[in-house]
């Protein structure tokens, strides 16, 4: 919503070729409060005025000699890119008024004045105008709100990305369907997780209660901490794997899937049998 205030401080530039014109709708516009009020009575100059101003509402008369309202709207067009002419056409010619429309003007106003009516269609095209800016604004400024989330939680993966692998030997994601979709280090071999989300065969030498324990954790999306798991190869030898994983959850609490990381342990308890 725009406050009363904002409306009447808007910026207003009414141009016409005949003083007297001027002059009735600058004190129109004083009577009821409008404060940033310019004028001009040469058409040649609303392209640089506009342009160093950006004023929220023309007033423009279509009848002028050397260059017309029409020749005017097609050279604001010049500025006014987006396609929104702030024009409110001034004409006594009934037949002006559709093709102004059509040329871009978003309002007309006819000679001679209706005060009440002069008044009321400024009012609500620069209500319009004003929300217009304040919508483009706000898309601006949400854009740009997120870029920079964007931007901070691409540091954030990373910062994470760089802290799993400083403190493990490797870091895995799963998806909601339990694919493997992003993993550093050897992490098929040591998790023992498939691409299409399924388990190597039991031939692989896992200890099969151990491992039912982390496939169960998975598979309940439960999170787990340091969860101990080993292999036996078929030499005899032992490897031993410490792992730790969260399920992951989207905005509106949608599971997205699994992720994790860890070692290889081996050593550690070797020492410690």
């Amino acid at each position: 919503m725009l406050e009363p205030s904002e409306i009447l401080n808007a910026s207003v530039l009414i141009v016409d070729d005949m003083e007297a014109n001027v002059m009735l709708l600058d004190q129109v516009l004083r009577n009821v409060g409008y404060t940033n009020i310019s004028s001009t009575q040469n058409p040649r100059e609303v392209l640089a005025l506009h342009r160093a101003n950006r004023y929220d509402l023309i007033l423009l008369d279509l009848q002028m000699p050397d260059m017309d309202g029409f020749q005017v709207i097609e050279a604001l067009k010049e500025i006014e890119t987006g396609g929104y002419l702030p024009v409110l056409v001034i004409t006594a010619q009934p037949g002006h008024k559709l093709r102004a429309l059509k040329a871009g003007a978003k309002d007309f106003v006819s000679k001679p004045f209706d005060l009440v009516e002069v008044q009321t269609r400024i009012h609500n095209m620069l209500e319009v105008r004003l929300l217009y800016r304040k919508l483009d604004n706000y898309n601006k400024v949400l854009e740009q709100t997120v870029l920079e989330r964007t931007a901070e939680l691409r540091e954030s993966e990373a910062r994470f990305q760089r802290f799993t692998e400083l403190s493990s030997d490797w870091y895995w994601e799963q998806d909601a369907a339990g694919n493997l979709n992003q993993c550093s280090g050897p992490v098929r071999e040591m998790l023992g997780i498939g691409l299409d989300g399924g388990s190597v065969d039991a031939g692989a030498g896992w200890n099969v209660e151990e491992r039912a324990v982390l496939d169960d954790n998975i598979a309940n999306r439960r999170p787990f901490l340091d969860l101990i798991y080993s292999r036996t190869h078929p030499d005899g030898s032992v490897q031993y794997f410490q792992v730790s994983g969260e399920p992951m959850f989207d905005a509106s609490s949608r599971f997205t899937g699994f992720r994790g990381v860890g070692m290889d342990v081996t050593e550690r308890m070797q020492r410690a049998a």
